[in-house]
């Protein structure tokens, strides 16, 4: 048994005879550590303990309820596969609220609601296309097929949906779900982020009732743990929900969708940093269910491990997929460029809409002093403040720090004081200026925007408005770019589109690749359409392809760049990461896990990288090292081990260290 807190575990309790009954795996126990009451799960049950009976201690009551035997299986693995603990696992698939349930607090009773979302349809199923009847018998032989060799036991599989946006992926989801609860089975469907995909939501809804369940951070912990339940007790079926959803209680699993696929934020960021996609595969292989990645930019992991890929290659209404433009910035300094600003001025004629995607929000990326050079820095990490106008203030994207707005500087007193790279909230600015004719109005939509609470609401909001608006233009992060279903969008817009062919990560291409594809796909799904793509690099690998709407070159291209330098999916990568208050004991528990995994190496064929100067974040000094390994499994295990060590010896007292597993 092992407690819910971040110990390492399991700790063996004697188990008394007035609860034999009723404990089993995942059963949840109140037991005594130490000085403290604190909540335990059941991991496993023995006749006999290496610790002498007499010197075990007893649980001290049992709750009414428990985490699924399947779903701790399910949390052993993830501590082993993402070098974390068990404890630190198990609570991913903990009931909400369990801690509430161990004060004995009661939990209120709710009355679900259900949000129809922007762009709900009719629950009358549309005619299916060629493509996707074809897609749909695939899927369905696989729901049905057996393990050959096995007692009936259902197979697991892996595919692929490589659709264009408007392919009618989400009616394959609808209707293999459906096949699934004809089974008698149940099914997930994974979003990216729940407040930027509500149609799927609201599809899922109309066609299936009450049997659907919405799984997301942003619902209050009654109705969280009231929607859990439900799943938990059989009266719903299918979940909807971000990352963490693909731990919904259900049993007879028979189905695990994952909606664009090739979303980073599929990967955790907190401790374990688990790749929801990776854990979704691994729980359909232990149920013998259907794994169904869809994207229309599918990741060189997917396209490998997938290699024939069911397609939908065309929309469902017939149109052709926009035209798109890439136009050269170089020698035009930062703005819109002239083609754009005509294009933009077109629509407002036309009394249409546009999307206009720039991935970069505030007003500038960083402020000068033209005098003197200084940049307004955060004094908690090694970065620039964003200058955000409307709220008058600096502020740091990583820790949160803010700072009244500078109007002079406050080394040499100069008021030159530059503000450098638009963002969002400029752009805006200027186009309401250029644009805004009282009817014509422009939206926005960014992370400034959705807020720290109730981001769905926010999201939706925004949405809801551009949608019933008859004109305007939706500005945003790639946040526009992600799921959302306009039928009279007629010009799509990117801007500073090579932006992120400039970060320092190898997924850079394909980042660049799918933000522009992504934003394409919003456009010209109700008519014709126009996309306008402003670069510094118009000849860059990902824009070219991207603008030909070619993805399948690019992914080609991509697999072999990544098989000669030994990226993922032909590697794995493992980074950790030490830090400290002050420089030296993190440099020096960098050294010591590097000279660690020299004794022990982590695999054959395996490299270690570093250890390197990180960037300062929240006050505290970062060392990184990275392993490039060929076999997960060893390299995962040795790191582990390594951590352990150097992180028990007294002279690292004080260093926090993080490691993740093909980090994003």
């Amino acid at each position: 048994m092992t407690t819910a807190r971040a110990l390492r575990g399991p700790f063996d309790y004697r188990l008394p005879e007035s609860l034999r009954a009723g404990v089993e795996i995942g059963s949840m126990l109140v037991v005594p550590f130490g000085r403290r009451q604190v909540l335990g799960v059941v991991v496993g049950l023995a006749d006999s303990s290496e610790i002498a009976e007499q010197k075990l201690l007893a649980p001290l009551r049992a709750l009414d309820l428990g985490v699924p035997s399947d779903l701790v299986a399910l949390a052993e693995w993830i501590a082993a596969e993402y070098c974390s603990t068990i404890s630190r696992a198990l609570s991913l698939v903990l009931p909400p609220g369990a801690a509430r349930r161990l004060s004995g607090r009661k939990r209120r009773a709710v009355t679900r609601r259900v949000h129809l979302p922007v762009g709900a349809r009719s629950p009358e199923p549309p005619r299916l296309t060629a493509e996707q009847s074809e897609v749909l018998e695939a899927l369905a032989g696989a729901l049905a097929a057996r393990e050959e060799g096995s007692a009936g036991r259902l197979a697991f599989s892996r595919h692929l949906l490589h659709g264009v946006t408007g392919s009618g992926k989400t009616e394959i989801y609808l209707r293999a779900a459906a096949v699934a609860l004809e089974q008698g089975r149940g099914a997930i469907v994974l979003v990216p982020e729940i407040a930027l995909t509500p149609q799927i939501v609201g599809r899922f809804v109309e066609r299936f009732g009450d049997t659907v369940a919405v799984l997301h951070s942003q619902l209050r912990p009654a109705e969280r743990y009231e929607e859990w339940r439900r799943l938990r007790s059989g009266e719903a079926r299918v979940c909807v929900g971000p990352r963490s959803a693909v731990f919904a209680p259900i049993e007879d699993l028979g189905l695990i969708v994952v909606d664009e696929e090739h979303d980073a934020s599929y990967k955790h960021e907190g401790d374990p940093r688990y790749d929801a996609r990776d854990v979704a595969a691994e729980r359909a292989k232990r149920c013998g269910a259907l794994l169904l990645l869809g994207s229309a930019t599918p990741r060189p992991e997917s396209a490998l491990a997938a290699p024939r890929p069911l397609r939908l290659p065309g929309r469902v209404d017939g149109r052709p997929l926009p035209q798109v433009e890439i136009l050269d910035m170089r020698g035009e300094g930062q703005g819109l460029h002239p083609l754009t600003a005509l294009a933009l001025a077109e629509v407002r004629s036309a009394r249409g809409k546009a999307m206009v995607l720039l991935n970069r929000r505030g007003w500038s990326n960083f402020l000068s002093c033209r005098s003197c050079g200084r940049v307004w820095s955060c004094p908690d990490c090694d970065v620039a403040l964003v200058l955000h106008r409307a709220e008058g203030h600096l502020a740091c994207h990583h820790c949160g720090h803010r700072e009244p707005a500078p109007a002079r500087c406050g080394d040499c007193g100069s008021t030159a004081v530059a503000r450098h790279r638009a963002g969002t909230e400029r752009v805006q600015h200027e186009l309401a200026a250029t644009l805004d004719d009282g009817s014509f109005p422009i939206f926005r939509l960014d992370a400034d925007i959705a807020g720290a609470g109730g981001e769905q609401d926010r999201v939706g909001e925004v949405l809801r408005s551009f949608e019933a608006s008859s004109s305007g233009v939706l500005i945003g992060t790639q946040m526009v770019a992600k799921g959302h279903d306009f039928r009279d969008v007629t010009l799509g817009v990117v801007l500073d589109a090579d932006a992120t062919l400039r970060f320092p990560d190898f997924r850079a291409e394909e980042r660049t690749f799918a933000l522009i594809a992504q934003l394409a796909g919003r456009v010209g799904r109700g008519g014709e359409g126009r996309v306008l793509v402003q670069s510094i690099a118009p000849e860059a690998r990902a824009i070219e392809y991207a603008a030909r709407h070619d993805s399948d070159g690019f992914l080609a291209g991509e697999l072999q760049r990544r098989e000669a330098l030994r990226y993922p999916p032909f590697s794995d990568l493992i980074r950790i990461v030490c830090s400290s208050v002050d420089p030296a004991p993190a440099r020096a528990a960098a050294n010591a896990l590097r000279e660690r995994l020299r004794i022990v190496p982590p695999g054959p064929d395996a490299s270690v990288l570093g250890p390197a100067d990180l960037f300062r974040l929240r006050g505290r000094e970062r060392q990184v090292l990275v392993v490039k390994a060929a076999e997960r499994r060893p390299a995962v295990h040795a790191v582990g081990e390594a951590v352990r060590r150097v992180a028990a010896a007294r002279e690292h007292v004080g260093v926090s260290f993080s490691v993740d597993v093909n980090p994003q």
